[in-house]
């Protein structure tokens, strides 16, 4: 990706994902717009954990963490009132009922179109 635009300067983004590769991929390019990572994490417990007593502007989380269903963290970040959206190589139809208006990104996604989104839920 060439030069960022700090779109993103000040958004602190949680980034729950159990694929190396593809988070080391969105955390560079959420970086280049000027993001502040926390994570990633690719454990359900570790992920939940950092969710329950940090403050995020944004979330991402990968639906499927090493067969674990991430919506623990989701329904933390809800309860916190922190928008997400998520990210999986599933159907968006997995997604239960509760998360209806998040935005599923089905893998491999466009980061340019990811970034957009989280500046769009950052800034509300």
């Amino acid at each position: 990706m060439k030069g960022g635009d700090n779109k993103l300067s000040g958004c602190r983004v949680l980034i729950v994902e159990d694929e190396h590769l593809l988070a080391m991929d969105l955390e560079d390019t959420l970086k280049t717009h000027g993001a502040r990572i926390i994570g990633p994490y690719g454990n359900l417990d570790a992920a939940y954990r950092r969710a329950e007593r940090d403050h995020f502007d944004v979330g991402i989380i990968d639906i499927n963490l090493r067969g674990e269903a991430a919506y623990p963290v989701a329904d933390e970040l809800m309860r916190q009132h922190i928008p997400f959206c998520f990210c999986t190589g599933y159907d968006a139809r997995v997604v239960p009922d509760r998360f209806v208006g998040a935005r599923v990104f089905r893998k491999p996604y466009d980061t340019s179109e990811m970034v957009e989104h989280i500046g769009l839920l950052w800034r509300g």
